[in-house]
């Protein structure tokens, strides 16, 4: 692996204007095809296999004008105080409103609350259906003006008006904030890290390159791969973060490489080489767990990963090809300004040559390297205190609930909360979350009945609704109103023993009786996550660790790797349940609404933070491994590794964790979440977890660390990460030149 990786470096440093001029080919010609093509499509939600999306699509089959697949407005009204929204001057109002919401563009049908019993008991509130023939995403400007334009005129006539719906627009902040945020503090980080604008700018540069092609190249494909604008989102997020710190990692080995007297093609050889095995990888790592998403049998989520996935690959590519030739062009600006001189061969005044005098009588073990010796001398203090702290912070990961956002979630000044909490208090606290049954049998109506009337014995209904059945009489539909909220556990239980007990009356029948909904599907939704997380985590963790054995050939080191990693991300969880759902500090960091936590987030954020975590353990314990292959013992290994690759992991880390908390700033509660558990996952992965208790743990383990039973020894192939190899080749290789050339090489 060294050995290719150091033949590409010096290709790509020597052929530097054919390198860049492809990237840029690529880059431009990803923009123009993204430009060119058709509009992505609209966010769409499935899940395979489940009983939801199974009376989901017997629905969109048998009832065809029912716009199974349209958005929909519950536009709620109520009648000015003490007033009945059935007076005449009301129901003249609401009359008009009907007839305006019926007129607006891509309307189906608007219903009439009155006739379609959709008034409360106390007569003070009502709500109209409004269907689309599109769906949410597809729902045009002129569609939302209409909706919004008929609310207030029939505000205007003394109506209270609320709206509901995934057919109401959402308010958004302005795009591209997130990463303004995070691409400036990264800057500021590089700068302090290199002290030199060339070499911070250059992993600026290449990550935006790499981001900008994947980014474009998902746009491109979208319509022919069925890939929605939100796949974007993960794939800009984790490719802005790794494009950074791989090209971060290559630089600093290149500038090492060079205080080292090489010549610049050599030092950029010797740098892909060696780090850019470790990139390789670390990026094999993150795209291993991020594709193993797709075990999850959720398409969109598939997606999510296999985009951010695909930009992650697109990252290690850019790391090891770009960024060496970009180095042919400014191989001297990238090195602290005073080393330019010296490495260059150039003549020091007086005054440079004392300070440089001085500075070799001064040196002594940077930052990194003191550290290193310090959990040394105390690795059980470290030890303890790390793993203490971060599973204190860990505690209320244990009372984590898992749910889907809803209407009753969003902020209490919004429209949607306030529809929401009028129809519970009218009609309710199930009514925002029913439940459609759906009968299919030669004889629909009969069985439909039979269906209703046992649902009226069961305990936890509030309301059943008269069979409706379609054209060929086949296929009917049954409204279920719960007792309780579309949240609350015993919805859940009452979703189960529905299918437990109405499947037993479908048999008998000989008819197909399925109970879903949005409450039923979100239910669905998080049973699916959870029947998958266990596969998942044997899938990416084991292939992984595999991965990391090869690195390392260890068996303790990919293990330490591992229980480190649920060490972090169990300490992130813990945070995200404290804010997001317990609501410490809602009001500093702007959440409205405490609630469950989205049942997403953890299984993307453990993937996600996996891959991440496994990049910090490659980067630092492959600068230890190789060290010990050269021949220095353990202790003094993990020294050398934190005197090369301390500052460097720890500014990767500020680095990840800048670009991952400028998503805070969204306005998506989804974005949000995410954004804030990968910023503090890697920031307790890599400054608690690799910076102190794996040093921590080597100090223990000793040289048993690196042990490997000497039969797996002989089976593995050698990957040669550290470049064992390539030094034993390059030495033997005669004419390797040390001293700098005064012109670049060609």
């Amino acid at each position: 692996m060294a050995t290719l990786l150091y033949k590409i470096g010096r290709f790509a440093f020597r052929r530097r204007g054919l390198t860049v001029l492809l990237w840029l080919l690529v880059l431009v010609g990803a923009g123009v095809a993204s430009s060119s093509a058709p509009p992505p499509p609209a966010d769409t939600f499935s899940m395979p296999g489940t009983e939801s999306q199974k009376a989901f699509d017997l629905l969109k089959e048998k009832f065809p004008d029912a716009s199974a697949d349209g958005a929909s407005a519950r536009v709620v009204v109520r009648a000015p105080a003490n007033a009945k929204i059935s007076a005449p001057e009301a129901k003249k109002n609401v009359a008009a409103l009907v007839a305006d919401l019926s007129k607006a563009p891509q309307v189906v049908s608007a219903s009439d609350p009155f006739t379609a019993g959709a008034v409360s008991e106390d007569g003070t509130t009502a709500y109209t259906i409004v269907t689309y023939k599109v769906a949410a995403a597809e729902v045009s400007d002129k569609a939302h003006d209409a909706l919004l334009k008929a609310a207030d005129d029939a505000r205007a006539d003394g109506l209270r008006v609320e709206l509901g719906g995934d057919a109401v627009p959402v308010e958004q902040s302005l795009g591209g904030t997130a990463e303004i945020i995070g691409i400036g503090v990264s800057a500021v980080i590089l700068l302090v890290t290199f002290g030199s604008l060339v070499a911070a700018g250059m992993p600026l540069l290449t990550a935006v390159i790499g981001v900008g092609i994947g980014i474009s190249a998902i746009g491109a494909l979208g319509s022919t791969l069925g890939l929605s604008s939100t796949s974007t989102t993960l794939a800009m997020m984790i490719g802005l973060a790794v494009g950074i710190d791989y090209a971060l990692f290559i630089v600093s080995r290149y500038r090492a490489e060079m205080a080292e007297g090489r010549e610049r093609v050599e030092a950029v050889g010797r740098a892909v080489g060696t780090a850019g095995s470790a990139v390789v990888f670390a990026g094999l790592t993150v795209i291993v767990a991020l594709a193993g998403l797709a075990v999850l049998n959720v398409p969109s989520v598939t997606k999510m990963g296999l985009t951010a996935a695909a930009t992650v690959a697109i990252a290690v590519l850019v790391a090891v090809t770009l960024v060496p030739a970009l180095l042919g062009f400014a191989p001297f600006k990238v090195l602290p300004r005073r080393d330019r001189k010296r490495i260059a061969g150039k003549p020091l005044s007086k005054r440079q040559r004392r300070k440089a005098e001085k500075r070799a009588v001064r040196q002594r073990p940077n930052l990194g390297a003191r550290w290193a010796g310090f959990v040394l001398r105390r690795p059980v203090i470290v030890l303890l205190l790390g793993v203490l702290s971060l599973g204190a912070v860990a505690v209320p990961a244990t009372q984590l609930e898992l749910g889907l956002p809803g209407e009753g979630t969003m902020a209490p000044e919004t429209t949607q909360r306030k529809a929401y909490d009028m129809l519970s208090e009218s009609f309710g606290p199930g009514f925002n979350g029913p439940l459609l049954v759906t009968i299919e049998a030669d004889d629909a109506k009969s069985v439909g009945e039979d269906v209703a009337a046992k649902l009226s014995d069961e305990p936890g209904v509030a309301q059943v609704g008269s069979p409706t059945p379609n054209k060929a009489g086949d296929t009917a539909i049954v409204n279920v109103v719960p007792d309780t909220g579309p949240t609350e556990d015993k919805t859940e239980q009452l979703v189960k023993n529905l299918r437990g007990d109405l499947a037993g009356v479908g048999r008998a029948d000989d008819a197909e009786v399925l109970v879903s909904g949005q409450t039923a599907m979100f239910i669905d939704f998080s049973k699916t996550l959870n029947d998958a997380l266990l596969p998942y985590l044997a899938l990416v963790v084991g292939l992984a660790f595999l991965l990391l054995i090869l690195v390392f050939r260890s068996l303790l080191v990919p293990l330490k790797a591992a229980l480190g990693f649920l060490l972090s991300i169990s300490a992130a969880l813990g945070v995200v349940v404290a804010i997001f759902q317990w609501g410490w500090l809602a009001d500093i960091l702007g959440v409205d609404q405490p609630g469950p936590i989205m049942s997403t987030m953890p299984i993307i954020m453990i993937g996600v933070v996996f891959g991440l975590a496994m990049d910090y353990e490659v980067f630092l314990v492959t600068r230890m491994r190789e060290a010990y292959v050269h021949g220095e013992p353990t202790h003094q290994a993990v020294v050398t590794g934190f005197r090369h690759g301390g500052r460097v992991v720890t500014a990767a880390a500020l680095i990840m964790t800048s670009v991952f908390s400028g998503f805070i700033m969204e306005d998506d509660d989804f974005v949000r979440m995410i954004g804030l558990g990968l910023a503090l996952a890697v920031l307790f992965d890599a400054l608690v977890v690799r910076m102190a208790i794996i040093p921590a743990l080597f100090a223990v383990l000793g040289d048993r660390a690196w042990w490997l039973p000497k039969w797996l020894d002989r089976v593995l192939p050698n990957m040669d990460v550290e470049g064992e190899k390539l030094s034993r080749r390059l030495a033997a290789s005669p004419g390797r030149r040390t001293a700098q050339e005064p012109e670049y090489s060609r």
